[in-house]
């Protein structure tokens, strides 16, 4: 990576506050994020709400379960914007065999279970290492940060959930008076309810649009944090612009 090139300061920070810099970074660059995420984000709401028809509950299940794939792609766009380059939806179509496919496997199944997978998703996706290079440089940025790591994804997941469940709450408050109950129950039996599921996972899918990016803006901040510890980033940024 060109540290020289970066367009954000690099300097030692509480990984709290580095977190606070990927959402800022994240408003900087919302028309890029979510011109190029959202066309990602809306055709997989499309196969999961169709899952829907095999049973009703694997809708918001399959949008749950995507969630470390559909990061690939906001990563791709925030590892470009630390550079000051917005990016297009040509630009991830052109890359999407690195980005949708590559470490596939991984990406549907042990990563989607990591209780940092925010944090760490960058040295999988944009070091290029692999095997046991792989495991150590994975294992060199949790030392001492796993607490950090988990603890973002903790909040992470209660606002989603607070989120989810405020959508509902407005979903159900625009019902006639009388019928709101029977709305607010309708909705949290949707596993019983095709049609209910499908009001449920489009819901689920609106806080993923709105609360992903954050998220995984946050947990890349907190790696480019770490690396400017391990590797004094800092130092060798301030050099290189003072001897440009």
């Amino acid at each position: 990576m060109q540290v020289d090139g970066l367009a954000i300061a690099l300097r030692p920070r509480a990984m709290v506050e580095a977190a606070d810099l990927g959402v800022l970074l994240v408003q900087r660059h919302a028309r890029s994020i979510w011109l190029t995420y959202t066309p990602v984000l809306v055709g997989l709401a499309l196969v999961a709400l169709a899952a829907a028809h095999i049973t009703p509950w694997l809708a918001s299940l399959v949008i749950f379960w995507s969630k470390p794939w559909l990061d690939r792609s906001l990563l791709f766009v925030l590892s470009r914007a630390v550079f000051g380059q917005s990016t297009r939806w040509g630009d991830l179509w052109a890359n999407r065999s690195a980005v949708w496919l590559h470490q596939a496997f991984s990406t549907w199944t042990v990563r989607r279970l990591s209780p940092w997978r925010a944090y760490t998703q960058a040295a999988y996706q944009l070091e290029g290492q692999r095997g046991a290079a792989r495991r150590k440089r994975r294992t060199q940025l949790l030392r001492g940060k796993r607490g950090s790591a988990t603890g973002m994804q903790f909040v992470f997941a209660n606002v989603e959930m607070v989120l989810t469940m405020g959508l509902v709450a407005v979903a159900v408050w625009f019902a006639p008076e009388d019928s709101r109950g029977q709305l607010f129950a309708w909705l949290m039996n949707s596993t019983e309810s095709l049609e209910a599921s499908l009001v449920f996972a489009a819901i689920y899918a609106t806080a993923v649009l709105v609360l992903e990016p954050f998220y995984v803006a946050a947990g890349f901040a907190m790696y480019l944090n770490r690396r400017v510890e391990l590797e004094a980033w800092d130092i060798e940024q301030e050099f290189r612009r003072a001897f440009a």
